[in-house]
This record gives C-alpha cells, sequence and structure tokens, in this order.
C-alpha cells in the first residue's frame, strides 16, 4: 500500500516540475534570445516480487513479476532553435542566424549568450545590460573606442561581425570582430541568468571563431533574435501537467481510503 502513495508523491512532484518549466517558458516569451526548456521523465527503480526464471522442457520460462516505485524528473532539455527576428534599428543590437553563441566576460568569468542586445560603454566596449563586455575570437574584450575620438561619423558591423568605422567621406575601416562560439553539447550549458550560459562538465570544449567559418552563423545588425517559446505548445504541456497532477492525486486518495478501510476493520 506504501508503493501506491510514494509513487503517487514522485507523480506529483514530477508533474509539478512540469508545471514549473512550463511556467517559466511563459514568462520569458517576450525575452530576447531565450531559450525554451522542456522536461523529460524517467521512472525510478522498481521492486521484483519475483525473478525470471528460463525455460527448460517440458517447463516454460517465466517473466519476472515487479512493481515500479513511481517517477522522477531525468532531465531539462533546451530547445535551441532560432527565434523569430526582431527589427530594432539599432547598429549594435545583433542576432546570429545559424549556429553560435556571443562570448562574454565579466568579471574574470567568461559566459556565452544568444542574446545580442549590446550598447557602447564609456570605456569603448561592447557590452551587455549588466555590464557583461562582448570578446572576439581571441577571448579579449571588443574595443571599439576608435568611435569615440571623432574620426568616424558612423559605424556598422557585417555579417561577419567586423566593427567597420564610417568616416564623413563614407570610407569604412576595420576597428574590430566579433566572435562566435559553438560547443559538441550545447544543453550541457548552465543558466545563469541575464540570458547568459557558462560551462559545465558535459558541455565539451568550445570552439571560438568569426561568424561564417566552421559552421559558425552569419550576424544581422539592427535586429534582435526573438524568444523561441511556442505558447501553444506550453499552454498544452500545463494542461497535461495538471491532468497528470490530479491524476496522481486521485491514486494517494484512493490509498489513503483502502488503507483507512483496513483501519477501520473490526474482528
Amino acid at each position: 500500500m506504501q508503493r501506491s502513495l510514494f509513487a503517487g508523491i514522485s507523480g506529483l512532484n514530477a508533474h509539478q516540475l512540469m508545471i514549473d518549466v512550463a511556467a517559466n517558458n511563459i514568462a520569458n516569451v517576450n525575452t530576447a534570445g531565450y531559450k525554451a526548456s522542456s522536461t523529460v521523465f524517467e521512472d525510478t527503480l522498481s521492486q521484483t516480487l519475483a525473478g525470471a526464471g528460463q525455460a527448460s522442457a517440458p517447463v516454460g520460462g517465466t517473466n519476472p513479476v515487479q512493481i515500479g516505485m513511481g517517477v522522477k524528473l531525468a532531465a531539462t532539455n533546451v530547445d535551441f532553435t532560432q527565434g523569430a527576428p526582431e527589427a530594432t534599428g539599432v547598429p549594435s543590437n545583433l542576432m546570429i542566424n545559424g549556429d553560435g553563441f556571443f562570448i562574454l566576460e565579466k568579471a574574470g568569468v567568461q559566459m556565452f549568450t544568444r542574446c545580442g542586445e549590446f550598447s557602447r560603454d564609456s570605456a569603448g566596449h561592447l557590452a551587455t545590460a549588466d555590464g557583461a563586455l562582448v570578446c572576439d575570437d581571441t577571448g579579449a574584450p571588443v574595443d571599439v573606442s576608435a568611435l569615440q575620438t571623432g574620426t568616424y561619423a558612423s559605424y556598422s558591423i557585417d555579417q561577419n561581425g567586423i566593427v567597420n568605422g564610417i568616416d564623413n567621406s563614407g570610407v569604412s575601416t576595420q576597428i574590430a570582430q566579433i566572435g562566435l562560439a559553438t560547443f559538441p553539447n550545447p544543453n550541457g550549458l548552465e543558466r545563469v541568468g541575464h540570458n547568459d550560459y557558462i560551462l559545465s562538465a558535459s558541455t565539451g570544449v568550445p570552439s571560438i571563431g568569426t561568424p561564417l567559418t566552421s559552421g559558425r552563423g552569419s550576424l544581422s545588425s539592427g535586429y534582435l533574435e526573438g524568444s523561441n517559446v511556442d505558447l501553444a505548445k506550453e499552454l498544452t504541456s500545463l494542461i497535461v501537467a495538471e491532468r497528470g497532477f490530479q491524476a496522481n492525486s486521485k491514486s494517494i486518495t484512493t490509498s489513503d481510503e483502502v488503507l483507512q478501510t483496513l483501519v477501520n476493520l473490526k474482528q
């Protein structure tokens, strides 16, 4: 009887986590560069009541008799498919078309992001809203301080990540180039907030280079990558999770009623 109670409780916990993940996805439906997550469940250990028996003429074999002990969360997978482009018209806003992550550095910590909502800071660097610096393919912060000397009237960033200063006569000069990183297992990246990720033991060694090299994507200036959350899918997941939660609640109440019947038995 305890097995059914514990199995039901594990089901409640698992489906609550499913609701949590779906709710977080919905909350970030308008977060630039956000990637939706999904839950993966697996069964827990099974109690073996009888082992398997080998066939031996004239008696056939028997299969094991096992009762499962519930369910648990096995993983949360991140969907890294491309989000829809959102035009901003800001030259320092960048969107990656294809594979890759922007490389960031903050307080000596290397991070990665798909959100290209950058701006120029007072020191002449491209930076995120929380102060992380955008890096080139060597891991050094991108230096665009030349744009603050008055030599250039404007600037542009092309699909190769090259930052070009444009003087009053329309002549372009390369100032810097933005780097991108790819990973053998991007699902191994750990979220750390602010749309950023850090390496983990399962990520693999990052491959760092420039856009449009070794399978890395191109950049689009003046655009941001929107969230790839599918609202219809997430709302459906909420319904499925709610029904699963209700069904597991019913198994607990049923087990409780059976126990109550046993308690009330009179000799």
